[in-house]
C-alpha cells in the first residue's frame, strides 16, 4: 500500500500518494484533473484572495480546471499555453522551463493571436501547484512578449519552499519529503 500524505485544503481533505522523485525525494501528488468538487472550491476560495485581473494565464494540462473554473466563476477569460505547436498557431511564441513532475524540459507555446488578446490587460498566472517557479516564470517570459500587467501569480498549494515565498499567492502548503 502507498503511503499517503492528508491534505486540507478550501474546507476539503484529501489523501494524496506520495510519489518517489529521485533517492532523495519525494513528493505529494496532487491531482486535480477529475475532482470537479476539489476544483470548484479551490477556485472560489483563491479568487478571493486574488487581486482584480482582466485574463487568466495557464500552462496545459493541470492548470487547466483551476483556470477554466476561476474564468468561470470571475467571468473573466483565460488563456492556456499549450505544451507544443499546434497546427491552428499561425505564429507560435515559445518558451522553455524546468518542472519538478516533468521529466526534461517542458515546451510552453502561445500562438501570437493569444498573446495579442492579452495586450493592455491586468494578467493573473494560476497553475495547480508552484514549486520550483519554473512553470511560472515560462508563463511570465512568454507574457513579456505582449505589453500586459501581470498582477499576480496564484496556485492551489505552494510546494517546500516556495511556501515560503511572499511573491505567490497560495491556499497552503504542501511539504517535499527529503530522506
Amino acid at each position: 500500500m502507498a503511503e499517503t500524505y492528508t491534505l486540507n485544503v478550501a474546507g476539503l481533505t484529501r489523501e494524496l500518494t506520495i510519489c518517489k522523485v529521485n533517492d532523495h525525494l519525494d513528493i505529494a501528488a496532487f491531482i486535480m484533473l477529475g475532482d470537479a468538487e476539489l476544483t470548484v472550491a479551490a477556485a472560489e476560495a483563491l479568487l478571493k484572495k486574488c487581486p482584480e485581473f482582466d485574463v487568466l494565464l495557464t500552462a496545459e494540462a493541470k492548470g487547466i480546471p483551476l483556470a477554466h473554473e476561476m474564468s468561470r466563476q470571475s467571468g473573466k477569460p483565460y488563456v492556456c499555453a499549450r505544451k507544443n505547436v499546434k497546427l491552428y498557431m499561425h505564429d507560435p511564441v515559445i518558451v522553455e522551463d524546468q518542472s519538478i513532475t516533468t521529466e526534461g524540459k517542458q515546451r510552453l507555446v502561445i500562438d501570437r493571436k493569444e498573446l495579442d488578446s492579452m495586450k493592455g490587460k491586468r494578467v493573473l498566472v494560476v497553475d495547480d501547484v508552484i514549486s520550483t517557479g519554473g512553470s511560472l516564470k515560462a508563463l511570465d517570459n512568454l507574457a513579456e512578449h505582449t505589453q500586459c500587467e501581470i498582477v499576480g501569480q496564484a496556485a492551489v498549494l505552494a510546494e517546500g519552499d516556495a511556501a515560503k515565498r511572499d511573491d505567490i499567492i497560495f491556499l497552503e502548503p504542501l511539504p517535499l519529503f527529503f530522506h
